[in-house]
């Protein structure tokens, strides 16, 4: 019994083996023949009638774009120069902080030198403003109000008597210069006996004496001292200025006159008449009374006293002793603090800017990364983009996305990516970010930039290297499809239709545009939402598809009515 059990248990078994064999080949027949009735009816041409069916969709979307740095920077200085060294070339990796090159500097360190030397002054002048004033700086100012004082009051009182007698004795002086020229020049036209020479002789004497007199004493009026004020300016101070010295001055040109008179009647007395000495003592009397009328002018001067601009300039120059008089005992005001404390400051500040432009002359690597471009050459004046580079740490794959298909594109995505360089090797990727407005390109087409995160891979990826992108969009069972050429798309209104074929009333066959709502596509079908249920005919019609047929992704540029971006989504 026990061995005819296990006979039936054994037959059995084989039975179900059997029909499970039998049933795998069946699904696999199935599954066979639905896709090839899948591919039969993407297999449409214009002008083709093809049924809406129930199936399933893998949707894939593929796009291209670029391998692009989330980091880069294109470097320039804030200031013009020669560049004297270049210590980067395109391909070198540098650090965060590396020089990259550098201006000649000679001009700008002597700005800094400069600058500090000004700084230490101003703090000097500071200083000198708010420290205490010197017992001399105190003498001196005083001295200088006393002096301007006398001058003042000696203009406001006119001239003294002793004045008035010393101007017209300068008169009677220059009168008897008058006098003596008019002798010289009659003994020059009548000859000289031995008393007269004589006593021109004594009168030559007595002239070159009063001379020289007069010019002692005129040299002492000229004499002047100096002083410091407490400003740093230095003041000078002549106390025999004014009226003495030009009476002084009168007497020493009267005696000097006088002199030159008793020469001349010497010489004359001595050479006896002729026609040169003649001409001499006639200059010598022209000369005399031209000195009296300028001595008669200066007197009436004298007795007229000082004029209005005289006494105005006396005045200004005793209110400016005064002031800094005044200024050494209260010491600066605020006014001249602030200004003096914003001297300072200015100079403060010039000598940092002049520091920051020698340290900016040299321009230096913000981050680390790899040199893409050097645009200037030793020698060369430094001006816009100078040195370029990025961060191959922060490398993204940006991809170019037709409003069509943006709406199927989610962060989080995985995405195959190939690289044209290395078109069998598949890198893992991820969907990070959409950009939130399209991408403004000067085109007809709307498309919309997608940023990729490169996976890990071996590859020695670099910036500027192309992508190809592949996303698995959904995976859908049992969905309305229709093949992708039976779709149109009006581009301005973004609406989609077919040409629905179906019988009138009469039996005969017509066509009607149906706009329909899409959602998912691969490379043969398109799912349909709305507009149309399973078993309707539509027209493959003359209107440009949204994509044109292929057994894989569409034909470059075979993106509906208005084209579409080669290697957008969609396809």
């Amino acid at each position: 019994m026990k061995s005819s059990s296990v006979k039936r248990k054994r037959i059995w078994i084989g039975i179900g083996i059997v029909v499970l064999i039998f049933l795998v080949a069946a699904g696999f027949m199935f599954a066979r023949n639905q896709r090839a009735e899948n591919e039969n009816q993407a297999q449409v041409e214009t002008g083709d009638i093809i049924t809406a069916f129930m199936g399933r969709l893998d949707a894939n979307a593929t796009a291209s774009g670029q391998v692009q740095a989330q980091r880069e920077a294109q470097l320039s200085l804030s200031q013009p120069g020669q560049v004297s060294d270049i210590f980067a070339e395109v391909g070198q990796t540098v650090q965060a902080g590396d020089p990259l090159l550098k201006l000649d500097t000679p001009a700008l360190e002597r700005a800094v030198r400069s600058a500090e030397q000004n700084l230490v002054i101003q703090e000097a002048n500071l200083a000198s403003l708010t420290d205490p004033p010197r017992v001399s700086d105190l003498a001196a100012a005083e001295a200088a109000v006393k002096s301007s004082q006398t001058q003042l009051d000696d203009l406001l009182a006119g001239p003294l008597e002793e004045d008035i007698s010393a101007s017209e004795a300068n008169i009677r002086a220059t009168q008897a210069n008058v006098w003596a020229a008019s002798e010289q020049l009659q003994l020059a036209q009548s000859g000289a006996n031995d008393s007269e020479i004589a006593t021109a002789q004594a009168e030559l004497i007595s002239a070159l004496g009063q001379q020289e007199s007069t010019q002692e004493l005129y040299d002492q009026l000229l004499k002047c001292f100096s002083f410091s004020l407490p400003s740093g300016d230095d003041r000078e101070i002549c106390p025999g200025l004014g009226a003495p010295e030009e009476q002084t001055r009168f007497n020493l040109e009267a005696a000097t006159a006088n002199s030159i008179a008793a020469q001349a009647k010497l010489d004359a007395l001595l050479a006896g008449p002729d026609s040169d000495a003649v001409g001499i003592a006639q200059a010598s009397l022209a000369a005399a009374n031209a000195q009296l009328e300028a001595t008669e002018a200066n007197h009436a001067l004298l007795l007229r006293g000082a004029s209005e601009d005289q006494i105005a300039a006396a005045k200004a120059n005793l209110a400016q002793s005064q002031a800094n008089l005044q200024t050494l005992n209260d010491g600066p005001s605020l006014a001249q603090l602030f200004a003096m404390e914003t001297a300072v400051e200015q100079a403060r500040i010039a000598l940092e800017k002049a520091e920051r432009d020698l340290v900016e002359a040299t321009l230096v690597a913000p981050f680390d990364g790899v040199i893409t471009a050097v645009n200037v050459d030793v020698g060369e004046v430094a001006n816009g983009i100078l040195v370029e580079l990025f961060d191959p740490n922060s490398l993204e794959i940006v991809l170019d996305v037709d409003e069509a298909d943006i709406a199927n594109v989610q962060v989080g995505q995985t995405a195959i990516v190939t690289l044209e360089t290395w078109p069998d090797t598949e890198i893992t990727s991820e969907v990070v970010s959409i950009a939130p407005e399209a991408k403004n390109d000067n085109s007809a087409l709307v498309v919309f930039e997608v940023y990729l995160k490169i996976g890990e891979s071996e590859l020695p990826v670099l910036l500027g290297m192309t992508a190809d992108a592949a996303l698995l969009a959904s995976d859908n069972e049992e969905v309305l499809l229709v093949p992708n050429a039976a779709i149109n798309a009006d581009r301005n209104t973004g609406t989609f239709t077919v040409n629905k074929v179906f019988l009138d009333a009469e039996g005969n066959q017509v066509t009607e545009e149906v706009e329909v709502s899409i959602n998912l596509r691969d490379g043969r079908y398109t799912q349909v939402i709305d507009g149309l249920v399973e078993g309707d005919q539509v027209l493959i019609g003359n209107t440009l598809p949204v994509f044109e047929f292929g057994d894989g992704p569409p034909p470059e540029g075979a993106r509906g009515n208005s084209g579409g971006p080669p290697g957008a989504f969609g396809g």
